[in-house]
């Protein structure tokens, strides 16, 4: 349980990613964009995933909310607010309704950028890119259905903040066929039967982890999980995420990121991909 069948893929490049995403040993780093490349195009744009493509990136990270309808678009917020010029809640329209509305950049302008369904992210990533769907834990048999009519359940990573048993209690019957990742915030004092539950059970396929100082001890199990079975993923987005090891001061001093490889976390979610995979490349760290 945990794990996902994937065929081997034609493609040399995606492969490769196949054989870094399922060695938890693996050398190599994995590099998580944030909402896409959102610096150069809107959050959770189809196009912010495409320059995520073009640039080399394994994996993009991806909000999903559900619509008027029961259909599933890409958005972090509940509502349009943010992200477009009009007001409401993402429920309160239809898939439709949405796909009319223009994304607005990080100034707040209006750009040519439509809000995407789930379905059409899936289809654009579908070998060549790695997809983790966040806030789909609460629609998780919806994400299941889109993943299974596209043919991308190789693709895709869920996650969710649930102990092991919870997990098979709701979603048991999806966990053989999708990569299933749990999310724990430290500092934890259950963090270490949780995590042992699931590496004694069946190993997912990684483990997020929120660093919020750098001196928490249990960051020095992070060597024993990937021994076990399963990879290490902590953000590198902000401050509070990683004990001030952040991609702001990385962009000031890349060596920031020394602080992940010297402990022993193989997947980075970043707000700067061009930054990383640059930095890890000299490190012999990424392809």
């Amino acid at each position: 349980m945990f794990r996902a069948f994937l065929k081997t893929p034609k493609s040399l490049i995606w492969s490769t990613l196949y054989r870094t995403l399922k060695n938890s040993k693996s050398k190599d780093i994995i590099v998580v964009a944030h909402r896409g490349d959102w610096r150069n195009a809107p959050e959770n744009s189809l196009q912010a995933i495409q320059y995520c493509i073009d640039m080399g990136v394994d994996m993009v990270e991806i909000d999903v909310r559900e619509t008027k309808d029961g259909q599933l678009v890409l958005m972090h917020d509940n509502t349009i607010d943010r992200t477009t010029k009009k007001k409401g809640k993402v429920k309160d329209y239809t898939l439709e309704e949405l796909k009319t509305f223009h994304l607005v950049d990080g100034l707040g302008m209006k750009t040519p950028h439509k809000i995407p369904s789930l379905e059409e992210a899936l289809l654009l990533a579908k070998g060549k890119i790695l997809i983790n769907i966040d806030k789909g834990y609460p629609v998780f048999e919806k994400c299941y259905k889109v993943m299974e009519q596209t043919n991308t359940l190789n693709n895709v990573i869920m996650k969710g903040k649930k102990t092991r048993a919870d997990v098979e209690k709701e979603y048991g019957q999806y966990l053989d066929k999708v990569y299933f990742m749990p999310q724990i915030k430290l500092p934890n004092p259950n963090a270490k039967v949780i995590v042992d539950d699931y590496l004694e059970k069946d190993p997912p396929i990684a483990f997020a982890f929120g660093v919020p100082q750098d001196t928490i001890q249990f960051i020095q199990y992070f060597d024993d999980i990937r021994d076990k079975g399963s990879s290490v993923w902590v953000n590198s987005l902000w401050e509070r995420h990683n004990g001030g090891h952040d991609d702001e001061k990385a962009a000031l001093d890349p060596t920031v990121y020394d602080w992940y490889i010297k402990n022993n976390i193989n997947i980075i979610q970043t707000d700067r991909p061009q930054l990383l995979l640059d930095y890890l490349r000299t490190k012999g760290l990424h392809k």
